[in-house]
């Protein structure tokens, strides 16, 4: 049977969202709450929770295993974009086609519901009685450190340092493998520490190779969009990063430069794979989609 990654997806997205919704159940009836599950629930493609999945799946990991890191790692994202969307940093007023949190509620709303997700994400996982206790510590110190100040918030950092300034190449990139390819190589990485491959040193390179590539052609491709996209595929306005000043892949690169450098980095993803003695299909695939996506 051949592949098919929209089907794939479609699966995912389902499990992820129905496992949110019950994890929310637990919280109290409480604006704070809808204002979670507004941010976490209301729309996105479900990449990171997918890579840990389709990894884990690959590597001979149970789905009831993986869909406490998956929750979280959507968590982490969803409180990542709240608070992105804030008018301190990006100011955006459009998210996944739908009004931000911080416009659909109200600003402090936002900012706690941000925090509120994050701390979801770390109680998902201490909580989860299918992992060991040193499953549980790989995950969370995994996950904390793609998303702090060694990682995503970095990147967020540089990111607002950045505009209004001319960076080079190699600083754009230092910026969006921690803004956006710190949290997808922790996805890939969350997959493999569930299995029974995970001291294979081997693998875990490889791995990592895919996880970076990918990560950063994301982030091409997100820029390429901002240029040629429609803001109803996107989902938020284009142009937003010309109109903040910031220093993309095609301003550095020229439009065509930046579509060369995601297949660039597709082909160093499709590398890593073939390198790997296991079925691939589902991660191929996702590496063909990110540089192909229109939203």
């Amino acid at each position: 049977m051949n592949y098919t990654l929209s089907d794939d997806l479609a699966f995912f997205q389902k499990r992820i969202n129905n496992f949110i919704q019950s994890a929310l159940k637990h919280y109290p009836n409480a604006r704070l709450t809808e204002a979670m599950a507004y941010a976490v629930l209301l729309g996105g493609k479900r990449v990171r929770p997918f890579l840990i999945y389709a990894t884990g799946r690959m590597l001979g990991v149970s789905l009831d295993k993986l869909d406490t890191s998956a929750a979280a790692m959507e968590s982490i994202h969803a409180y990542s974009l709240v608070h992105d969307d804030l008018p301190a940093m990006d100011d955006d007023a459009l998210r996944r086609g739908n009004p931000t949190c911080h416009i659909a509620f109200d600003e402090a709303t936002a900012i706690l519901a941000g925090d509120a997700l994050q701390s979801l994400a770390f109680s998902l996982i201490s909580d989860d009685e299918k992992l060991t206790d040193s499953q549980k510590v790989a995950q969370i110190s995994a996950l904390a450190t793609a998303a702090g100040a060694k990682g995503m918030c970095f990147g967020q950092s540089l990111d607002l340092i950045a505009e209004d300034k001319a960076v080079s190449l190699a600083e754009l990139e230092q910026i969006h493998r921690n803004k956006t390819g710190a949290l997808i190589e922790a996805s890939v990485m969350m997959g493999f520490n569930l299995s029974q491959s995970a001291n294979d040193m081997h693998i875990r390179m490889q791995l990592q190779r895919y996880a970076q590539a990918i990560g950063l052609a994301f982030q091409v491709q997100d820029d390429i969009l901002d240029v040629i996209g429609e803001t109803e595929k996107i989902g938020k306005q284009v142009g937003a990063d010309e109109y903040l000043h910031k220093s993309t892949y095609p301003k550095l690169l020229g439009l065509e430069g930046a579509k060369q450098k995601a297949q660039d980095l597709y082909e160093q993803a499709l590398d890593a794979l073939a390198q790997l003695s296991f079925d691939t299909s589902a991660l191929k695939a996702l590496a063909d989609f990110i540089i192909h996506r229109e939203s």
